[in-house]
């Protein structure tokens, strides 16, 4: 069974901290950094929330799997940057099955039964999950339907 999973950008990191990535940047750190793993494509997308769809199968692996890899990918690549004087952070991939009707009808709006995780940047995470008020927007979820991936870099 194919899985679809759509990721957004969210870094609270300034650019004197890392390297801002484009759109196109931020699809391609996935891109490459997933050829390794040939049951996963990705691709940019044209959308105003979401910039990368990551297409995998979900017999070969599961979401967290897959968003741990993705992780796993930018880690690798900001550590590649020239140093920016931050020493280390976190990446933190925040994932959740959407179950309530698509927002648009474009093909590249999430649609129920898809992942969207929002991939995040940053030196707190707890700060970030209080702001967003993650354990009040998970309350009641079953657990099969979220996912709270942490990465350290540095």
């Amino acid at each position: 069974m194919m899985i679809r999973m759509l990721l957004s950008h969210n870094c609270t990191l300034s650019p004197t901290q890392v390297q801002v990535l484009t759109r196109t940047d931020f699809a391609t750190v996935f891109i490459e950094g997933l050829k390794p793993h040939p049951d996963i494509q990705c691709s940019l997308i044209e959308n105003p929330h979401w910039i990368v769809e990551v297409i995998f199968d979900g017999e070969q692996k599961t979401p967290t799997e897959v968003a741990e890899l993705c992780a796993q990918c930018l880690g690798a690549h900001r550590s590649t940057e020239p140093g920016k004087g931050l020493d280390s952070y976190k990446i933190m991939l925040l994932g959740g099955i959407k179950t309530t009707p698509a927002r648009g009808t474009s093909p590249t709006s999430l649609q129920p039964g898809e992942w969207g995780v929002d991939v995040v940047e940053t030196v707190s995470p707890e700060q970030f999950l209080a702001n967003v008020n993650w354990e009040t927007v998970i309350q009641g979820k079953p657990s099969e339907q979220i996912f709270k991936v942490i990465h350290a870099v540095g």
